[in-house]
């Protein structure tokens, strides 16, 4: 069976194992995307290191989860959004304004919501983690 979006499928193991108070997680498998997303949120605070394992197939990521994470999940479909059009998906996402993230892809790579704000550059939605 085939796995349909596995960007989502990683980002709710790790809600699921925050939930229940695992130190770490084991997400397989690995991509460029994902890794991208971890290393966003592994700058912004809300988890600790984590590290590649190659097991001869896709791979997989080993997390280390600090208790940060409330919700994380994926943004489907990908909306484009504008530099101006932010706040309508700060709305709909995340609980509170100014708590939380928004991950998209902008020209310059991934990024948080704000950042993308102060750059001046629009792009695609990614994922949501608060």
């Amino acid at each position: 069976m085939s796995l349909m979006d596995p960007l989502a499928n990683a980002l709710n193991h790790l809600s699921n194992c925050e939930r229940v108070g695992k130190d770490v997680a084991y997400v397989q498998p690995a991509s460029k995307l994902i890794g991208r997303v971890f290393k966003v949120m592994q700058d912004k605070g809300y988890m600790g290191n984590f590290e590649y394992i190659e097991d001869g197939k896709a791979g997989i990521y080993k997390v280390e989860l600090t208790g940060h994470i409330n919700k994380c999940g994926a943004v489907r479909p990908r909306y484009a959004v504008k530099k101006t059009e932010f706040e309508k998906f700060e709305k709909r996402y995340l609980p509170a304004k100014g708590f939380g993230l928004l991950i998209v892809s902008t020209p310059k790579g991934l990024m948080t919501h704000d950042e993308a704000k102060s750059n001046g550059l629009g792009g695609r939605l990614i994922s949501y983690i608060y």
